[in-house]
């Protein structure tokens, strides 16, 4: 920099400083999004084929341990004709899923969501190859061989990790590799739901952990093109017809809603609470985690011999509970077999989803419902409580409330819904600290946030924090000089950096306290040595109508904390300095906002209106005296 220039902006803030406030956007998003867009597009048709062999693996595992038969066509575990031999298929399809586990990747073992948000907070959205075989594998197995798991965890895993993979072929930001990722993984759910909104609500509440264009651009259109894709692959009718519904249901069954939503929410602490209780005894057994899945087994055979629908996934299961009366046996054998077994299992660390449980417990939570609640006709409660029971146990409403909608296409269920899933999403934010979801990752010592807010030091700039009252030193000055003008300053007042200017008092460069410490305590040695001989010439600076956050980001990018604040229409102006204390007065101001009560608008009483009336109508009393005589007159 020479003449009062300022230093060129470099780095990934350039486009923030070459922007006045003026010219700032609502976004940040750059054209580089529609390259990610693409291989998002790809990898979301991709994930449709994924989804579809995993439902054919799940199929060919079924058939071999319930049937032993060679076929990929769709059978349930409930119709075989095994006896007591039940008892050995889910121990030994957890043998298989504990070997691969210790002696593949322990990362199959789980539901799948929990280890895509870890390797996306953790591991910079990097998801081991050997998974996207591994994890499809172990759950097909598992499922087939009786586990009462959903088939949806590990399609999200499994096509994250595709995501991820083809990510890893391209030179891309963690941010990025994160959005091909979700992606993948939305793209695996929309194809087996055939809920595009849903699954782009999922990855937003779930995975993303952000609402920018940059991200929601490309995983929207992964999953419209996978629920395009699914109509080769899979069958495009609605997973779960029921209804049609009245478009607007009295206010008895409004309030039933509330009702069926505070149920759900119970439903969702209790389940929450006993897959983690389950898993800690597990961690108290004197044996290797491997073997736990076969143990887990155990109860699975047991729970089968009792109430064969609860093995498998159980889509036919949910659509007989939302398409007819289901019998009070097999509500009752849904709600204590299956939750059971499902939860020990779970526990238990082997390889399968939570969203089919979940959505068949909802919906036997809702028959038994429907015997006490407003008539609404068949599948009304049901599907309500699937949404609600969803909602809340994974702390993700809109989610659970557009999945709901998207299952059975009826659209009259919206605001039923919307009622029904904020209770139950309201109850379990109130009585969990954690969702089912996130509870592993906290186990596992990391802390995440599922709250989005507008960062403060978005919308506030330099201008309004910077100071003012600074003390700026001519490049001329000799350290004799210094010695005379400054004592004060370096040994009371605290003015850690100091603008130096030229003759014209243009910005030239910064020099530290220290530095004139320095020169100030040598200036016996070296009395005439220039305030230039210190100065640091081409200071990063900060423009006056600049955001705060870019000015963060700067300093964590070059360790700076202070910068000479200038006038963007004017470089070599100086207007003030910022330093971290001052960015962190508008995180106070941020804190007050949340913290601070007051009452703005007040009530007057009705005791403060009589005395104002009583004393309005004494002033008028004593103007109509004064009058008395001049009338009179």
């Amino acid at each position: 920099m020479t003449n009062g220039s300022v230093a060129e902006p470099v780095g990934f803030w350039a486009r923030f400083e070459n922007s006045g406030a003026a010219e700032l956007g609502d976004y940040t998003t750059t054209r580089r999004v529609i390259r990610i867009a693409v291989l998002a597009i790809i990898i979301g048709v991709a994930s449709s084929g994924i989804a579809w062999m995993l439902l054919r693996l799940i199929a060919f595992f079924t058939n071999i341990f319930f049937y032993q038969k060679l076929s990929f066509e769709t059978a349930s575990p409930a119709g075989n004709n095994l006896g007591w031999l039940i008892l050995f298929v889910p121990v030994i399809g957890g043998l298989i899923v504990g070997f691969m586990a210790r002696y593949g990747s322990d990362r199959i073992r789980g539901h799948g969501i929990p280890e895509a948000i870890e390797s996306i907070l953790l591991n910079g959205s990097r998801v081991q190859p050997k998974l996207a075989i591994l994890k499809p594998l172990s759950s097909a197995i598992a499922i087939g061989s009786g586990g009462p798991f959903g088939a949806e965890g590990p399609i999200i895993m499994t096509g994250g990790a595709f995501g991820s993979m083809i990510a890893q072929f391209f030179k891309l930001t963690s941010s990025e590799r994160k959005t091909l990722l979700c992606a993948g993984a939305a793209g695996g759910m929309a194809a087996t739901f055939g809920a595009p909104i849903a699954s782009v609500l999922l990855a937003v509440e779930l995975l993303l952990f952000e609402w920018k264009p940059r991200s929601l651009i490309p995983v929207a259109l992964a999953a419209a093109a996978a629920t395009t894709a699914r109509h080769y692959f899979l069958d495009p009718a609605p997973l779960f017809p029921a209804g049609p519904f009245a478009s607007f249901v009295g206010f008895d069954s409004l309030m039933g809603c509330v009702v069926a939503g505070l149920l759900a929410g119970m439903m969702s602490l209790l389940l929450t609470k006993g897959v983690y209780a389950s898993e800690d005894l597990f961690g108290k057994l004197p044996i290797h985690w491997m073997w736990w899945p076969a143990i887990g087994g155990i109860f699975i055979a047991l729970g089968g011999l009792i109430f064969p629908q609860a093995l498998g996934v159980g889509y036919d299961v949910i659509r007989g509970l939302l398409q007819t009366d289901a019998p009070i046996k097999i509500l009752i054998g849904v709600l204590l077999v299956k939750s059971t077994i499902w939860i020990i299992a779970l526990g238990s660390g082997t390889s399968g989803g939570v969203l089919a449980p979940l959505l068949m417990m909802g919906c036997a939570l809702g028959g038994l419902l429907s015997g006490i609640l407003p008539a609404e006709g068949i599948g009304f409660w049901p599907l309500v409580c699937m949404g609600a029971i969803l909602g809340g146990t994974m702390s993700a409403p809109f989610t659970g409330i557009v999945f709901a909608l998207e299952l059975t296409h009826d659209i009259n269920m919206l605001l039923p819904l919307v009622i029904a899933v904020t209770v139950s999403y309201a109850f379990t934010v109130l009585t969990l600290e954690r969702s089912i979801l996130t509870e592993k990752i906290a186990r596992r010592g990391y802390h995440m946030s599922r709250e989005y807010s507008l960062d403060p030091l978005e919308i506030s700039f330099a201008r309004e924090v910077m100071r003012t009252d600074i003390d700026a030193l001519h490049e001329g000055r000799t350290n004799q000089e210094l010695a005379e003008l400054i004592p004060s300053d370096l040994s009371k007042r605290v003015q850690h950096m100091y603008p130096v200017v030229d003759e014209n008092d243009r910005l030239v460069g910064v020099v530290t306290r220290r530095d004139l410490r320095g020169a100030i305590q040598h200036v016996k040695e070296n009395p005439n040595g220039k305030l230039s001989e210190i100065t640091r010439y081409h200071p990063e600076v900060v423009y006056d109508d600049e955001p705060l956050r870019p000015v963060v980001e700067r300093m964590a990018a070059t360790g700076i904390t202070r910068f000479p604040v200038v006038d963007r229409d004017d470089p070599g102006r100086l207007v003030g300095t910022i330093s971290l204390n001052n960015l962190l007065s508008a995180r106070v101001v941020h804190l007050e906002n949340e913290t601070r009560r007051e009452k703005v608008l007040q009530l007057p009483s009705i005791l403060a209106m009589a005395k104002a009336r009583a004393a309005r109508e004494k002033e008028e009393a004593g103007h109509a005296e004064m009058e008395e005589p001049g009338e009179k007159e």
